[in-house]
C-alpha cells in the first residue's frame, strides 16, 4: 500500500470516529465556534474536543470562582484552549479502532530522523482529511453556520504547523478563522 492510499485509509478510520464523537456532541444544541482533532507531538492517535459559545460562558464561570481572574478574562483565557474545554476527548470510545491502527503502525519513538518525519507527517495529514472529509459532508454547520466554526487538526503542545492546517481547512476571511488567527495562531 502506497503511502496516499494509507493516508486515505486511516482518514477514513479517523473520520468515522469523529463523524460520530461530533453527532454526538452536536446533539445538544450548543452552538460551536471550535472544532479539533489534536494529537501530542509523539503521533498519538487523535481525540476531539470543541468548544460551544454556551460551554464556554458555564466554563469560565465555574474557573474564574476559584481565581483572581473576572469570567471575561478567565473565557479569553481558556477560549482556545483544547484541555479546558468539558468537551476534551468527547466520545473518546469511537476512538478504538483508530487507536489500534495507529499501533500497528511503526513506532514513532523507535523511527530516525527521515523516517520519525514521513510517519509523523503520514499520521497528521491523515487527520487533516478526516476532518476536510466531514466538512464537505457538512457536519460542521449542524448547529450553527459553517462561518461561525474554526475547525482544525492541531498537535499539542502548540506547533507552528498548526496555522498552516487551520488556513487549508478554514476560509481565511471567516470570522471564526479570523478570530482563531488573532487569538490562538502559533
Amino acid at each position: 500500500m502506497n503511502t496516499a492510499q494509507e493516508i486515505e485509509r486511516l482518514a477514513a478510520e479517523i473520520a468515522e470516529a469523529a463523524r460520530r464523537s461530533f453527532r454526538g456532541l452536536f446533539a445538544n444544541g450548543e452552538h460551536y465556534y471550535y472544532c479539533t482533532l489534536y494529537t501530542t507531538g509523539e503521533g498519538h492517535a487523535p481525540s476531539l474536543s470543541a468548544w460551544s459559545r454556551e460551554a464556554l460562558e458555564l466554563e469560565a464561570a465555574r474557573q474564574a470562582e476559584g481565581s483572581d481572574l473576572p469570567e471575561a478574562a478567565m473565557a479569553e483565557l481558556i477560549k482556545w484552549s483544547y484541555a479546558d474545554s468539558p468537551y476534551c476527548c468527547f466520545g473518546d470510545e469511537y476512538f478504538d479502532e483508530v487507536k489500534q491502527s495507529f499501533q500497528a503502525r511503526p513506532s514513532i519513538a523507535e523511527l530516525e530522523d527521515k523516517e520519525w518525519n514521513d510517519e509523523f507527517t503520514m499520521r497528521l495529514e491523515a487527520m487533516e482529511l478526516a476532518m476536510r472529509m466531514l466538512d464537505a459532508e457538512g457536519l460542521f454547520a449542524l448547529s450553527q453556520p459553517r462561518e461561525d466554526v474554526c475547525v482544525l487538526a492541531e498537535v499539542m503542545p502548540p506547533d507552528e504547523g498548526n496555522t498552516d492546517i487551520a488556513l487549508r481547512l478554514n476560509r481565511a476571511e471567516s470570522p471564526a478563522m479570523q478570530a482563531w488567527l488573532a487569538e490562538a495562531a502559533e
